[in-house]
This record gives C-alpha cells, structure tokens and sequence, in this order.
C-alpha cells in the first residue's frame, strides 16, 4: 500500500530542488551576460564572483519559502480541529517547512555575508585577520549589520516557526521574517537615490510581494500530499493571494525601473536588457499564471473525493508551470541587483544644507497652490489607501449582490477618507511637513482628526462582519482575522473610551517631547510608525464617541462628551506648551535646513503650536455636535420606545407608577405608634 505513494511524496521534494536549478541557471546567465562576474582590479577570485549571486539566489529562496509557509498557516490552509479525521494535516506540516526553510535561510545568509565581505575588499575568503577583519565588518559597517541582522532573524524563525500552534502564532512569524526583508530594503542600488524613502518602500514591497508568491506557491506543493480535500479551497485562497502579490511587484519593480533608468536609451544597456527580460517573465508569470489556476482551481472543485495521499496531475502542471517561471524571474532578478543600474544614483557632490539635513532638495516658498499641487510619493500609505478603497468597494458590491443595501453616504465616507490620507502623506502636508514644524503639526491634525472621523462614519468593521463570508474548517479567513482583531483582549483595552482619549491626548506629549519625533523625521520607519500610531489611535478615540462598529464597550453620552471636553482642553495646553516654548524642537533638523523664506524655525514652531491649539478645536467641535446630536436621537428613539410599549399594555408603566405615588402618600399620611404617644403628649391639660 505504501509504493504508491512514495512517487507522489518525491513530487514536493523534485520540484523544489528544480525551482531552484532554474533561479541559479538564470542567475548564472544573467550575471555572465551582464559582466558583473568579471575579475576587478581587486579581485577576490571566482569563488566570491561566482557564489555571491548563486548563494543569493538560496537565500532569497530560502527566505520566500518561509515566509510563503507561514503565509499559508496564517491564512490559507485549513485546521484538523473539530474535523473529520485526517483532514487539516497539512497546517502543522506547514510549520516545519518553515522552520526547515529557515534554517536553510540562515546558513545560506552566514555565506552570503562572508562573500559579500570578501567582494568588498577585493580579497579572497581566508588568510591572515581575515576573521578579525570581518568582525569589524559586522559590528562596525552598515552593510555588515544587516547581514549580520538579517542572519539573526532567520535563525530566530527557524525555532519561533516550530512553536506555532494558532494562526495567530504563524502571522507573528511571518511578521518577524519580513523584518529581514525591510533590513534588506535599506541596502541596494537604490538606497542612494535622492528619495531615499521611495527607494526603501518599493524595494520593501517588492521583496515582501515576492516572497510571499513564490514561497506560498512552493509551500503548498510541500505539504500537497497532507491535504487531501482540503487542496481545492488552499489552492483558491491562494489565488486571491498571489494576485495581491502580482499587483504589488508590479507597482514597486516599476518604480524600481523608473528610479534605476534616466532615459529609453537605457534599455538597451546589460542592464536594461536584463530588466526587459524580467518585466517579459514577470508578465508571462502573471497572465499564464492567472489563466491557469482559474481552470486549475474550478476543475479541483469538481473533484469530489481527491486522493488524500498525492495531489491531481492537474495540480502539479500549475506549480511546475508557475516554479519554474518565478524561478527564472528569481534568477534575473539577482542578476539585476549584482549589475550596476545606468542611472546615477549617487546623491549631489555639492548637497545643500536641506539635502544634508532630509535628504530632499528644499521645495521653493509655500503657496495656496503649491499646498495642493506638490506631491512626493510615499509609496506604502498610497498603495495602502488605493487597496482600501477596492477592498471596500468589493465588499459593498458583494452585498448588492446578494441584494442587501448599505449606506451610500458611508461609501463617500471612505473615499474621502483614503484620499485626504494619501494627500497628507504624499501632498504638500507631507512635501512642506518636512521642513516646516507648522506644516508638520498640520499634518498631524489631519492624520489624528479628520481623516479618522471619516473612516469612523464609514463603518469597515461593521461592512465587513456583513459581507465577509465566515469559514468552518478551522482556517482564519478576512472575516476571521478582523473580528477576532476586533475582540481581542488588547484590542478591548486599547479601545475603550476612556483609554483611547489618554492615548489620544498622552501620546501627543510623549512623541514630540522624546525622541520619537526625532526618530520619525529621520528615519523612514520612524515615519510609518508615525502615520500608523496617530491614524490608530483618532479611530480608536473617535469610534469610542459616535462609531457603530463593534469593539469598545461605550459608555453614556454625559461621559463621553466629558471625556471629548477634556481632550480638548489636552489639545488647548499641549499647543499652549509649543506656543510658550523658547527652545526648538529637534534643533538638529528644522535648525539646520538654511531656508531662505518663511519664518525662522522658532518662529515657525510657534505657529504649529497655535495649529495644535486652534485649528484643532474644529474637530473637536464636530464631534461634540454629533455625541450631542446622537445623544437626542437615542432620547428620540427610548421616548418612541416608552409610547409604543404604551400603546400595548395600556399605559401600564404610567399606572404603576401612579400607584405607587399613591401608596407612598398613604404610608406617609398614616401616623406611626410613637408619633401617636408624642401628639398625645402635647395635648392642653397633659
């Protein structure tokens, strides 16, 4: 019985190793093409020329299919718990294919970084200091620490990803493996482009966008033969995924082409033709590949009982197809990092004091029409803002479907709401907010105040609980992951009202009077953890005041419009304390930029603080009139409520209570036995 089946359990195993034959065939192609293995006048040998970009190629593998696993354990495959027997085998194999992933990461990473050292200097690997040498490579060079960091990750995964036992374990893991890809991010041709943020944030999403298709592909067919039944629905949730995935390569490796090319002459350099021959497999990958598991997917469901031991052949002709085209895609790709790009992305020889200081060329004097033309791409919030809206759009044409309404006005609610988002940062908040505290401090506003009340008023939560299909085989689905989000224990405490207005007001003071704001200005995730934590914590406050989506227990309205009067009265100290202040601010940035109009910085830190004061008060005023205004429909609604209860039982509640007035009086008019004796006792003659 058991011959059968050791084909089938060879299958995973053969069309990994050949996904991998095929990333280091193009890898070798592509760098023999581009010259890049080429001897130097410091030449380190073959060996480093050649395994740099081969060790690459198991590296980045490695990488995807971990985090690809993890993906599938968090999101996609199916739980034995509750279910039929022998079913749900495949999620904690999943687990182990991404520990032993990891593993293979780490000790890959440990030779890329001694190549990668050995490439630098020019030197062999071995000899004399060598090993002293390349210590101070890691502890003391920036290149060197995020090998170094992004090795420590990967063995860090290896034994977290075999203690995973809930999705919720296996998204943390994944979470902790991207963090590798975002240290990565920071390295590269485009690290030195003058936007460095748009250079980090394409490079981070088409890495992550990568890794996450390819891997979650190779994962599956690693635990193919462990699913049974269950393949059908694991192969059309990933579908969905990899589409996202496809959407979010595509964005960011356009981006990467535009900053990486100055002309269409490029094209034809190595480099171009390189490029040219990524973006043609990368298309073929996406068209053959969405083609294929349409068909793949619908003949999977007309399947009624799979073979639980081995996956259909129709299976396998889709992960051969799509592994050995993501292979060659793999392959190229790394050739492309090792070729360097035509365009000069080297920052100016004569930088300015605002190039020194923000790593952007001073934007000219701010005026009402520069406000709403400048823009400066922030790749991530914008990319998340347009997701949302078709998120919600897909959600609200899913109820028409099924002929259910929802609210039209909420809809423009959240249209309004992403696009002012994605205006404050990558409009003039974000182009003048980097060099101007007041323009800053505008921004912020916009981010904790107004973009949340309109996100509040379109209920997502509440639209998703609505059109979200549940599931029942134990895997966490979109529906799943947002409500359990919803009513988890920390979200229960951070969204209470009166913890959400301590973080709301608090959390004002301990950014700008710490380092946090130095960390935001001068460090892209400083920025991202900025925009997250401030546009949180307004939807947490303003969902605790007039919000309809489950989560917070909410209390009356006499509290909750005491608690927005406080606020505001935060809000009016907090700009008080900007306004009074005679010392700057991160004195070390708005300090040092050498602008030649506007206020000086302390001057201009003032009026942020009068922003802080002022401005914000309108909000506030907002959501005072609609608790206030909520607040008289709930009265309007409990009046209603009392009449028609009336109407039924006759009044009854009214009849009761009049009697019991009248018992009362009864009980009062009737005179108790001592005070008999004592109006007995003030008789005339006693």
């Amino acid at each position: 019985m058991t011959a059968p089946t050791t084909p089938a359990r060879r299958l995973p195993v053969a069309g990994a190793v050949a996904g991998l034959l095929v990333a280091l065939a193009a890898a070798a192609a592509g760098v023999a093409f581009s010259g890049a293995v080429a001897p130097t006048l410091l030449d380190p040998g073959a060996v480093v020329r050649w395994g740099l970009p081969l060790s690459t190629v198991v590296t980045e593998l490695a990488a995807a299919v971990t985090i690809g696993s993890l993906v599938l354990a968090a999101f996609v495959l199916p739980r034995a718990a509750g279910r039929t027997p022998g079913e749900g085998r495949a999620w904690p194999t999943s687990a182990v294919v991404a520990s032993v992933a990891a593993g293979v990461w780490a000790v890959a990473s440990v030779v890329q970084l001694v190549l990668t050292y050995a490439q630098i200097t020019g030197r062999p690997v071995g000899g004399e200091g060598y090993g002293a040498e390349l210590g101070l490579f890691v502890s003391s060079v920036s290149l060197g620490r995020t090998l170094l960091g992004i090795t420590v990750v990967a063995a860090l995964t290896c034994v977290v990803a075999l203690l995973v036992t809930r999705p919720a374990g296996a998204l943390v893991s994944a979470l902790l493996a991207a963090s590798a890809l975002a240290m990565l991010s920071t390295s590269g041709h485009t690290v030195g482009s003058t936007n460095h943020e748009l250079a980090i944030s394409s490079l981070f999403l088409h890495l992550l966008g990568a890794a996450v298709w390819i891997g979650a592909l190779a994962g599956l067919a690693l635990v193919s033969g462990r699913l049974g039944r269950d393949l059908a629905p694991s192969v059309a949730r990933f579908s969905g995924i990899a589409a996202w995935c496809f959407a979010g390569v595509a964005v960011s490796g356009t981006v990467n082409a535009v900053q990486r090319l100055d002309e269409p002459g490029d094209l034809a350099t190595p480099y171009g033709l390189l490029l040219v021959a990524k973006i043609g497999l990368f298309v073929a990958l996406g068209v053959l590949g969405a083609l294929h598991r349409r068909a793949v997917v619908r003949r999977l469901a007309e399947r009624s009982t799979p073979a639980a031991s081995r996956a259909p052949g129709v299976f396998w002709r889709l992960v051969a197809v799509e592994l050995a085209v993501m292979g060659a895609v793999s392959g190229v790709a790394v050739a492309l990092g090792s070729t360097a790009p035509p365009a000069d992305l080297e920052p100016p020889t004569t930088p300015t004091p605002a190039e020194i200081v923000t790593g952007h060329a001073l934007p000219p004097a701010p005026t009402a029409e520069l406000w709403l033309t400048s823009f400066r791409w922030d790749l991530l919030p914008a990319l998340g803002c347009l997701a949302a809206v078709v998120v919600y759009g897909r959600w609200v044409a899913r109820l028409r479907r099924r002929g259910d309404a929802w609210p039209v006005h909420r809809t423009l609610s959240l249209l309004a709401g992403m696009l002012l988002l994605a205006w404050t940062t990558s409009g003039g908040p974000a182009v003048y907010g980097h060099v101007l505290f007041s323009a800053h401090m505008l921004q912020h506003m916009v981010l904790v105040m107004v973009v949340p009340i309109l996100v509040v008023l379109s209920a997502p939560v509440t639209l998703a609980a609505r059109a979200l299909p549940p599931r029942d085989d134990g895997s966490w689905g979109p529906r799943e992951w947002i409500l359990g989000l919803v009513h988890s224990r920390w979200a229960t405490v951070l969204a209470h009202p009166v913890v959400a207005a301590v973080n709301f007001a608090g959390s004002m003071f301990v950014f700008y009077f710490t380092d946090a704001f130095s960390f935001a200005l001068t460090t892209y995730v400083g920025h991202l953890l900025m925009v997250a934590h401030f546009t949180l914590a307004g939807y947490l406050f303003v969902n605790g005041l007039i919000g309809v989506d489950p989560g917070p227990h909410r209390p009356g309205y006499a509290l909750r419009l005491l608690l927005l009067f406080a606020t505001m009265a935060f809000h009016a100290f907090f700009g008080l304390a900007i306004v009074s202040s005679e010392a700057l601010l991160v004195p070390r940035w708005f300090g040092l930029l050498g602008r030649p109009w506007g206020p000086s910085a302390l001057a201009d830190q003032q009026a942020g603080g009068a922003i802080a004061w002022g401005i914000s008060e309108l909000p506030m005023l907002v959501l005072a009139i609609a608790v206030a205004v909520a607040w008289t429909r709930d009265d309007e609604r409990t009046a209603r409520r009392r009449d028609r209860a009336a109407d039924r039982d006759g009044d009854a509640e009214l009849t009761e209570y009049n009697a019991m007035l009248e018992r009362l009086a009864r009980r009062d008019a009737t005179p108790r036995p001592q005070q008999a004796v004592e109006a007995q006792g003030t008789e005339p003659g006693r």
